[in-house]
């Protein structure tokens, strides 16, 4: 990798280290965890992108590198593409982007100058250019990003809304109208937002001061419950996740000789996009913006921008082995698959690799309450763990309990998956119970996952001990779809199951009682939860 590149990376990772102002600490990247009757082992020689494990109990983490190193290219900046957009091929390089942040920032200022890192700004939009400048300018300000899904209905956006207590909103002219008229609102289709993107900055700027503490980002997510919370992501969380994907750069940097291209074809809404987006600037690479996924657009994109890495779900993987349509471009340019969201079946994983043997797939587990992974493969020879999630990343602890006994488990044992590290949520946004419920007093996550580990520290994720049906990348409650169907006239009682599914992984399907008399159809039912979740 060329000195410009290590140059982007480098400015973009210390967008957080320079706001700070307390220290990372407690990051032991050599603790273990084992029973109580058992002597601590020594932890075997092992390369930090390859741990290996033989503690019956708890895996050591992949370490924590130093904060990086202060030398930022200003030519990297000026010549480095970081956005993309798919459909317009208009650019942005790392030098306009961080310009339109620092412009963004000043106008927001001006504009709300009581802003603060006590609050809060919510975004209703389709994935842009404007998307990235406003997540990095309100992270520069201290203030929480919390971005919701713009197909959302009303209903839920109040939701959402009563739980983050926003100071300011960004939304577009075909979304602003779910919002509440008690917000302000800046719409990223009106010329005064344009202009908030060129202002120009005079003077010295003065950076906010931010702790580690303080909240980064409100993320939303159906937790452990069914009901949708707010995931409460600090700046430490962020912090914790650029320091360890920094490392396993600087691993590969010596043998990488091309620059990443990165396609998103996730929302940035979500955790998994959001998580991409913050390792894409981290690691100072080029990112093509989809507003709208096109399997299609997806393999033009492809072929016209030189993609050489995409993060997606599993229905996508599928998709690619299904489609003729693959062999009508030229995909040579493309490397890797970050697989998450959901398992990826052998079967599927083996017709990919058949079908595209240059590319690899390295799959991953995580959580919104985790700010994205907690575990990955890395590495072609652990990418042949065929079911694994991979290992632990970077500072993260994990224990497997039994759901019925609260005792923790050995190596290739079913339970609960539990999590603990510097990148675990801080908790649930106006919701104390449900924080307790899930964060016990030592910090450990309670995943509701059933998982085991096998003797190399691999993680293999069984079932789910809570209920949520994982519709492609997406979490669907039962719970909120049997109280739609039962909130119909003619339904005396109704109970959401999840159903195989090769393409989406699972689809809910529901069982209904209808009321005495009722000769109400199937059909009629579905129309019906669609009018109402519309």
């Amino acid at each position: 990798m060329s000195s410009n590149r290590h140059g982007v990376s480098s400015l973009l990772g210390l967008m957080w280290f320079k706001v700070v102002v307390d220290t990372l600490d407690q990051l032991d990247a050599t603790k273990w965890l084992l029973p109580a009757n058992q002597d601590l082992p020594q932890p075997p020689p092992r390369r930090p992108s390859s741990p290996t494990v033989s503690a019956p109990l708890h895996h050591p983490t992949r370490p924590l590198p130093p904060p990086l190193p202060h030398h930022p290219s200003s030519s990297a900046l000026s010549t480095t593409t970081f956005l993309i957009d798919s459909t317009s091929g208009r650019r942005l390089t790392y030098s306009t982007f961080l310009q339109q942040v620092a412009s963004l920032s000043s106008s927001l200022k001006a504009l709300h100058p009581s802003l603060s890192n006590k609050d809060a700004a919510f975004v209703l939009s389709p994935p842009s250019l404007h998307i990235p400048v406003i997540y990095f300018s309100l992270l520069s300000l201290g203030v929480a990003v919390s971005p919701s899904n713009p197909s959302s209905s009303p209903s839920e956006i109040a939701h959402q809304i009563r739980l983050s207590r926003p100071a300011v909103a960004f939304a577009t002219s075909e979304t602003s109208h779910k919002l509440p008229p008690s917000i302000p609102v800046i719409l990223l289709d009106s010329p005064q937002f344009l202009s908030m993107l060129e202002s120009k900055v005079s003077g010295p700027t003065n950076d906010a001061a931010v702790n580690q503490s303080d909240t980064a980002a409100i993320l939303y997510s159906s937790g452990t419950t069914g009901k949708v919370k707010g995931v409460v992501l600090t700046h430490r969380n962020l912090i914790a996740l650029i320091a360890g994907l920094y490392h396993n750069k600087l691993a590969k940097d010596e043998e990488e000789k091309t620059h990443s291209v990165s396609l998103f074809t996730l929302p940035l809404f979500h955790v998994f996009g959001f998580f991409m987006l913050i390792r894409a600037a981290s690691m100072g690479e080029s990112v093509v913006l989809m507003e709208k996924f096109d399997f299609v657009k997806m393999l033009e994109a492809v072929e016209r921008h030189g993609v050489t890495y995409i993060p997606v779900t599993p229905p996508l993987v599928v998709a690619m082995v299904k489609s003729d349509l693959v062999d009508k471009y030229d995909l040579s340019s493309l490397q890797v698959l970050g697989c998450g969201g959901a398992p990826l079946g052998k079967e599927v994983f083996g017709r990919f690799r058949k079908k595209f043997p240059q590319v690899e797939i390295f799959q991953g587990y995580g959580l919104t309450e985790t700010t994205g992974g907690a575990t990955r493969t890395i590495g072609a020879e652990e990418a042949t763990r065929h079911g694994s999630a991979g290992r632990l990343s970077e500072n993260m602890e994990a224990k497997i309990v039994d759901p019925q006994t609260g005792e923790a488990l050995p190596p290739g044992q079913r339970g609960e998956l539990w999590l603990r590290g510097p990148a675990v949520m801080k908790g649930y946004a106006g919701d104390d119970a449900a924080t307790a419920a899930t964060l016990d007093s030592e910090g450990w996550l309670k995943t509701g996952d059933l998982c085991y580990f096998d003797s190399d520290g691999f993680l293999f994720i069984v079932d789910r001990l809570k209920e949520l049906i994982k519709y492609k990348a997406y979490q669907v409650p039962p719970a909120e779809l049997e109280h739609l169907l039962q909130s119909i006239p003619e339904v005396a009682d109704a109970a959401v199951i999840p159903y195989p599914d090769e393409e989406a992984g699972q689809i809910p399907m529901a069982y209904i009682v209808r009321k005495p008399g009722s000769t109400i159809s199937a059909t009629e039912i579905m129309d019906s939860i669609a009018k109402q979740a519309c």
